[in-house]
C-alpha cells in the first residue's frame, strides 16, 4: 500500500512508512530522474560528509587521538603545526619549531637565536603562498594591527608632551603677570 499524489497529473506512488511489506518499489525522486544527484548525495543522508581539502589530503579517515606517524607527528598535535606541516614548508617549519624549543629549553632569546631558522620559513611561505595565504594574511593584519597601536600610542604621547608644555607656558606666564603686578604695586 503507498501514497498518492493527486495534485500533480503524474501520480507518484510512494511507499506507506506504517507498513513493512512494501511490494511496490517507489518511484524516483525528481532530482534521481534528472540525474542531479547521487543516492549518496540525499538530503538528511549522514553518510555524506563535507571534508575540507586542506584538513583531508586523502579520502581515509584519520583516527582520533593522533597517535603519531612515521613523519614524527607528536600525539595531540596542535591544529595550527599540522596546517604548517600540511604544506611544502613543512623542513623548514620543523627546524623553526626545534629551535624555539631548544630555546625555551635553554631559557634563551628565541627572536635571536632563531631569526635564521625563522627568515626562512617566512621566505618558504611566501614562495609557497597558496597554501599559507590564511597565515600570511594573518600575520599581515597583525603587524597592521600592532601598527596602528603603536601609532595611536605615539600620538597619545605626543598629545601628552604638548598639554605639558601648554600648561609649562601657562605657569610661566602666571609667574611673569605675578612679577609684574608685584612691580607695579612695589613702584606704587
Amino acid at each position: 500500500m503507498g501514497i498518492t499524489s493527486s495534485s500533480d497529473p503524474k501520480i507518484e506512488t510512494f511507499p506507506d512508512p506504517k507498513s513493512q511489506n512494501n511490494e511496490e518499489a517507489p518511484a524516483p525522486a525528481p532530482a534521481e530522474e534528472l540525474g542531479d544527484s547521487s543516492p549518496s548525495e540525499k538530503l538528511g543522508d549522514s553518510s555524506t560528509v563535507w571534508r575540507d581539502p586542506v584538513d583531508s589530503e586523502s579520502d581515509q579517515p584519520q583516527e582520533e587521538g593522533g597517535g603519531g606517524d612515521a613523519d614524527g607527528e607528536e600525539e595531540g598535535e596542535c591544529g595550527f603545526c599540522l596546517f604548517m606541516k600540511g604544506g611544502g614548508c613543512k623542513d623548514s617549519f620543523i627546524a623553526w619549531e626545534e629551535c624555539v624549543e631548544k630555546a625555551e629549553k635553554n631559557k634563551e632569546d628565541i627572536v635571536t637565536n632563531c631569526m635564521e631558522v625563522t627568515s626562512m620559513l617566512k621566505k618558504c611561505m611566501d614562495e609557497h603562498s597558496d597554501y599559507y595565504q590564511p597565515i600570511l594574511a594573518a600575520e599581515k593584519a597583525a603587524e597592521a594591527e600592532v601598527k596602528k597601536e603603536l601609532e595611536a600610542e605615539k600620538k597619545k604621547e605626543e598629545e601628552e608632551k604638548e598639554l605639558e608644555a601648554e600648561k609649562k607656558k601657562e605657569e610661566e606666564k602666571k609667574i611673569s603677570e605675578e612679577e609684574v603686578a608685584a612691580k607695579k604695586q612695589a613702584q606704587g
